[in-house]
């Protein structure tokens, strides 16, 4: 869906992007992860034209974005920001209206249209006629997110859409933002400096360095391969937490026991990851966790310990 060929961008004498290459499938979710100063941003940017690269090229969908209108091209591009870039002379109604207004849709589409994305953000139409000053950090990401989704583009572009949060609303967005149908029909290619944000919405993720793609690879991939010392001393901090979020039942399902007894309705999905797992020893104060198959409905239970040893058997043939 979307294509880098050796993009750069150089200020002066500085290289800001020097010469990245990479793809991002169709209805996929790619990460650009790194410090400040990496280079991410500017990609990014690049990617929405607001940028003009030094060299090099990007395609979307097979067209080379150089080769076209930048307003055109990003009327079918949604863009968040990290202060979500909302007008505050405009009510919530005129901010997510703006391109649909570009389009020339007609009143009753459009209203339409949001209204359908309100619901779906959880937003009630109370919102409509207020004023981002008046909504709180939350309801104003998620009005930037509406305005980003309201035409349906293809593509999303996300600039550190979280960072202004506090980790509490942060949280509780991100199960919106995995849940939201709306996004599971889009490629979005999203910034973050964020490792934790990174590994638990990627599909896959790209970790830059002074301008440089370090290493290209699956959450997974980053963890239990890591090319280089850098990766390694990059993710080490938060290292056994980022294994707990990545690994998921179904490559630990070798080593979990058979259910002995009748089988109970609040098994966990085989597509669960452990750390999701290990949640419900502490607030469901179970003694056991049940995880279901569906594609055999074959449903297996773990005590706590069971799913830690499973873990590391796991890790073990990993060779990690």
């Amino acid at each position: 869906m979307i294509k880098v060929e050796h993009l750069s961008k150089s200020f002066g004498n500085v290289k800001a992007v020097d010469d990245i290459s990479f793809e991002v499938k169709e209805h996929e979710n790619l990460i650009l992860l790194g410090t400040s100063g990496c280079g991410k941003t500017t990609t990014l940017k690049m990617i929405n034209r607001l940028i003009e690269p030094s060299g090099g090229n990007i395609f979307i969908n097979g067209q080379n974005i150089l080769q076209q209108q930048p307003e055109i091209l990003r009327r079918g591009i949604g863009y968040v920001l990290q202060n979500n870039g909302l007008f505050p002379h405009y009510t919530v109604a005129q901010n997510i209206a703006i391109v649909p207004q570009l389009l020339k849709w007609d009143k009753a589409r459009t209203e339409k249209r949001i209204a359908e994305l309100l619901e779906k953000l959880h937003l009630t139409t109370d919102y409509l006629t207020a004023y981002p000053a008046e909504l709180s950090g939350g309801q104003q990401q998620r009005v930037g997110l509406a305005r980003a989704l309201v035409a349906d583009p293809a593509v999303l572009l996300m600039d550190e859409p979280f960072g202004a949060l506090d980790n509490v609303t942060r949280s509780k967005i991100h199960q919106e933002f995995k849940a939201l149908d709306e996004l599971k029909r889009k490629t979005i290619i999203m910034v973050t400096h964020d490792v934790q944000e990174a590994f638990e919405l990627g599909d896959h993720i790209c970790l830059m360095d002074k301008g440089k793609i370090v290493q290209d690879d699956s959450p997974a991939g980053l963890l239990f391969n890591p090319a280089n010392d850098f990766v390694r001393g990059f993710l080490q901090e938060q290292r056994l937490q980022l294994e707990f979020k990545t690994v998921r039942m179904h490559e630990l399902w070798q080593w979990l026991p058979a259910l002995e007894k009748e089988v109970k309705p609040d098994s966990l999905p085989i597509e669960t990851d452990l750390w999701t797992g290990l949640e419900q020893f502490k607030f469901a104060a179970a003694e056991t966790i049940n995880v279901r198959n569906q594609q055999d409905h074959e449903v297996r239970s773990a005590s706590f310990e069971q799913l830690m040893s499973a873990f590391y058997q796991y890790k073990q043939q990993r060779g990690v």
